[in-house]
């Protein structure tokens, strides 16, 4: 971790509402006049979107149901790695972006599905802002959590989890229901040994869950919505954060754990507001600090 130059980093699964975390922090660093370099976890992937395609229907033909995304073999974790130690040490690294869609393909200049070249971060930034699947990933031969000065886990409940994937893969792509539950089949191995256990490195965890029925996800036909969950927010450590002013600030919320608080859902993004705004302008402070 580094004082000079920190890195922030939202973690969690696809589906999970990191994008809209994202959304908030950007929202945090524009008012607070924060200057972040951005760095998305779609670009340290291994194969672009055509590519991948071709090796998960290579491994198909091995017998292997269970190639995802999340794993070590499809993306690029010791570059991440090298990017956030060396951002870390002195402000630098290398990235480069994803192309998701016609309207990014104008703004990068690539096709869809496509990576842009690697580009150096831009410079006189005052921290690096991580948003993806991977941003606190442990493996036998990485170690991406340890560069990291703030780790923010995002992950609804499993179901929950599931229902969002179905609508958005349903509604944004064409999939069919079948295909989308492949798909989550496929991921489960990698999803066990690669994303949840980012979720014991995380400083704090926001994890929704449905105040109602989502026994079959698979038959869903909504998503629930905001007011018909919870949120429970758990502090790795405890230490220093006023729980009585979090619960004063956000009506109906109640601590379950002396480390965690329990909120309704659509208090998320205040909650995420009180607790994150002074987090980051005690980092960015610390870090002024030192450079002046």
């Amino acid at each position: 971790m580094s004082i000079k130059h920190p890195i922030i980093a939202v973690t969690g699964s696809s589906g999970a509402g990191t994008t809209s975390v994202k959304r908030t922090f950007e929202q945090i660093f524009r008012r607070e006049g924060v200057r972040a370099a951005y760095v998305e976890g779609d670009a340290f992937h291994r194969y672009n979107r055509v590519e991948m395609r071709e090796r998960m229907a290579e491994e198909a033909k091995k017998g292997n149901a269970h190639y995802s995304h999340f794993s070590p073999e499809t993306n690029l974790f010791e570059e991440l790695e090298a990017l956030f130690e060396s951002y870390g040490r002195c402000g630098r690294g290398r990235l480069r972006h994803y192309v998701h869609d016609a309207e990014e393909a104008k703004l990068y200049g690539a096709e869809p599905g496509c990576f842009t070249a690697w580009e150096d971060v831009e410079p006189d930034t005052e921290l690096l802002f991580y948003e993806g699947l991977h941003g606190a990933v442990v493996t036998d031969k990485v170690n991406v959590a340890r560069h990291v000065d703030l780790k923010i886990g995002v992950v609804p409940v499993i179901n929950l989890e599931w229902i969002q994937k179905l609508h958005r893969d349903r509604a944004t792509r064409g999939y069919s229901t079948e295909t989308v539950t492949d798909t989550i089949l496929r991921r489960m191995p990698d999803y066990v040994h690669y994303i949840c256990p980012q979720f014991t490195e995380t400083d704090i965890n926001f994890q929704r869950a449905p105040t109602v029925d989502t026994s079959n996800p698979f038959v869903a036909r909504w998503i629930p919505t905001p007011d018909e969950s919870i949120v429970v927010i758990r502090f790795r450590n405890p230490r220093g954060i006023d729980f009585s002013y979090l619960l004063s600030m956000l009506q109906g919320s109640w601590m379950s754990r002396a480390n965690s608080i329990v909120i309704p859902g659509n208090k998320m993004d205040l909650a995420m507001q009180l607790i994150l705004t002074p987090m980051i302008l005690k980092i960015v402070e610390r870090k002024r600090r030192a450079m002046a």
